[in-house]
């Protein structure tokens, strides 16, 4: 599959249960493999697309907060972006702001006003361009509205920590649910367009999301990037390529994974002189075959009373399927969740659970020590 197109459609904040909870996506198991429990890098765009682009978590490739973006390690790590052009891809992004998004690697970084765009009719435009060309391309699509809806209608009218935002638990939900409708709306006629202009044929198409969203679970957090529970890092991913059959994967699997697994399908050699990936090809769980469930390792910056997040992060998670544990680092307060039987993280085992705090602090401190 060499010369297969690549279109990445990445839906900002969507969450993971309203994906696998929707009739639009389950319609689409009939044609895309499903990875039901995705755990993304960061709560947050900007560390969230470094990593996915990068294969490597934040606290390796330098772009590990909201302030980093620059701090990008572009001389050890190589985006996904820059294989695919080193392939002789075309290479374009369409996205809302030059800063979520490492730029390296891209021949055109196209910037939306997500505040009065049209995106599903700018997208679809785009793909009707491109399809025209007589070249294999890379397209990143990131649809915003989630993002902007949130900060119109939550960010600029509370703070983490305002009573009347927790106390409206409907009421938030049906403001997601609304915005979640109109990227469903979007997804299904950018969908359509891929496949009457026939790119289905010839393209891996991936869908995925950055993070989710908060709707009041936690008081402390009215969005996201506060908290690593699962309603903002736990996320869900879809994808298709040529020849491949739909299968649902419901393995833990992360958001660094996708990088890999792109290069895998393309047949393209990652660069062993450059420093080594976290995230590893998806390819056997695709393919029915034996796999070997990694940690998965998340962090974020908690702005706590401050109206911005810190410089550093001080807040960080590791997680298998079954246990999860939460470092505080702001507070020296630890949690300890069981995933299975404790999925809203309500009932804190930390003082119960010594032996599996010590399993889950030993590859929390292999992942730190090893940047």
């Amino acid at each position: 599959m060499e010369n297969s197109n690549v279109i990445l459609i990445l839906i900002d904040g969507a969450r993971q249960d309203y994906m696998v909870n929707s009739n639009f996506i389950q319609s689409l198991k009939s044609k895309f493999s499903c990875f039901t429990d995705v755990i993304t890098y960061a709560p947050h765009t900007i560390a969230s697309m470094h990593a996915i682009l990068s294969g490597c978590y934040g606290i390796r490739n330098g772009t590990n907060s909201y302030w980093s973006t620059y701090k990008f390690k572009k001389n050890k790590f190589k985006t996904l972006t820059e294989y695919l052009r080193e392939s002789r891809y075309n290479t374009i992004a369409d996205i809302h702001s030059e800063i979520v998004s490492p730029k390296q690697g891209f021949d055109e970084f196209r910037i939306y006003d997500e505040e009065t765009v049209d995106i599903t009719q700018r997208h679809c435009k785009l793909l009707n361009e491109i399809s025209n060309k007589q070249e294999k391309f890379f397209v990143y699509l990131h649809y915003s509205k989630i993002h902007t809806g949130i900060k119109n209608e939550v960010l600029k009218k509370y703070t983490n920590f305002s009573e009347d935002y927790f106390k409206n638990l409907e009421v938030n939900k049906k403001r997601y649910d609304d915005l979640f409708q109109e990227a469903e709306n979007y997804l299904s006629s950018i969908l359509e367009q891929i496949f009457s202009l026939k790119l289905d044929k010839n393209s891996i198409i991936l869908i995925m999301s950055d993070h989710g969203i908060s709707v009041g679970e936690k008081t402390g957090e009215v969005a996201y990037g506060a908290y690593c529970y699962d309603y903002t890092i736990k996320t869900c991913s879809m994808i298709k390529f040529p020849k491949s059959l739909p299968v649902e994967i419901n393995q833990q699997i992360r958001t660094v994974d996708i990088m890999p697994t792109i290069l895998d399908i393309l047949d393209i050699k990652i660069n062993e002189e450059l420093e080594k990936l976290d995230g590893k090809t998806l390819m056997p769980l695709i393919l029915g075959k034996e796999w070997v469930e990694e940690f998965a390792y998340s962090e974020t910056g908690n702005p706590l009373k401050d109206k911005r997040p810190p410089k550093e992060p001080n807040t960080r998670s590791i997680r298998n399927s079954k246990w999860k544990m939460i470092d505080n680092m702001h507070n020296g307060v630890k949690e300890i969740y069981d995933l299975q039987n404790d999925p809203l993280e309500t009932k804190n085992l930390i003082d119960v659970e010594k032996d599996i705090e010590k399993e889950l602090w030993e590859e929390l401190e292999k992942i730190r020590n090893n940047f």
